[in-house]
């Protein structure tokens, strides 16, 4: 692991590889995993007990492998095609997304997330990622130390994207557009609606673009079906009778749209 971006969570020093540990000057010392990635998360709780679950990593893992969201991959793999730095993937998850733009040329490509299952998982895919478990309110890693960063469906934390990125660094982001998942609020909800497509609010960063990738998917197992529906918020607001709806499912047909936006950090900055 190419240690010279990252800091000690702890103490805020530099990490130097020795052996099988990153440590800091103050001694504060983190094992590296034998997938290759490192736990940077600090406080008593058990790492396996934040973020999203092993059956959760897993179960997005076999969805996204079957390449039911493409369009989006391919659209952000496009967008970065001949970009060339250091590009860091906040809350990368299991790294489908991370992975492909792993591949393109020029680019080094980070990736975090909260859940070290994730993080197992995405180490899995590629021995060439830079990986590591952290807190996207606090990232462990240098002042001004990425030319870009990913930000898939995760929480906007300007302060921290400000800090990571070079000044004229960007940003590339995505959102669910306005019919995502449309056929799946139609099969559980009695009134379905339409997603907002808000963009955060950013008073620091210039937005440059917007572009949209959409396409749609017919998912014939519930397993597919569970897994998809997992993935979105609305697994955890739906009532117990709305999910049954889903559980009798055994074909669903539903649009999916991703708006992608693109910002700029600005030079003075």
């Amino acid at each position: 692991m190419n240690c010279e971006i990252l800091i000690c969570p702890v103490c805020g020093g530099a990490l130097a590889e020795q052996g099988r540990s990153l440590r800091c000057g103050a001694g504060h010392c983190f094992d590296l995993a034998k997938e290759g990635y490192v736990n940077l998360l600090t406080g008593s709780k058990p790492a396996d007990a934040r973020g999203d679950s092993k059956e959760a990593a897993r179960c997005r893992r076999d969805f996204l492998n079957k390449g039911w969201y493409a369009p989006l991959r391919d659209a952000l793999t496009a967008r970065f095609a001949g970009r060339r730095g250091a590009l860091l993937d906040l809350c990368c998850g299991e790294g489908w997304y991370t992975a492909a733009l792993a591949a393109l040329p020029g680019l080094e490509v980070w990736g975090f997330d909260l859940s070290r299952e994730m993080v197992r998982l995405a180490a899995k895919r590629n021995a060439g990622l830079n990986l590591f478990v952290a807190n996207l309110a606090r990232i462990p890693v240098r002042d001004a130390a990425f030319d870009w960063a990913t930000l898939l469906f995760a929480p906007f934390q300007e302060k921290e994207l400000l800090r990571v990125l070079k000044p004229g660094g960007r940003l590339v982001l995505a959102v669910p557009g306005r019919r995502h998942l449309y056929g799946l609020k139609q099969a559980v909800y009695d009134r379905p609606y339409e997603n907002d497509e808000a963009l955060p609010r950013t008073e620091r960063l210039r937005l440059v673009e917007t572009v949209r990738a959409a396409g749609r998917i017919t998912l014939r197992s519930r397993e597919d079906i569970q897994a998809v529906f997992r993935m979105t918020p609305y697994y955890y607001r739906s009532s117990p009778a709305d999910r049954a709806k889903l559980d009798a499912l055994e074909t669903l047909e539903t649009e999916i749209e991703f708006v992608i936006a693109e910002y700029e950090k600005s030079p003075a900055l």
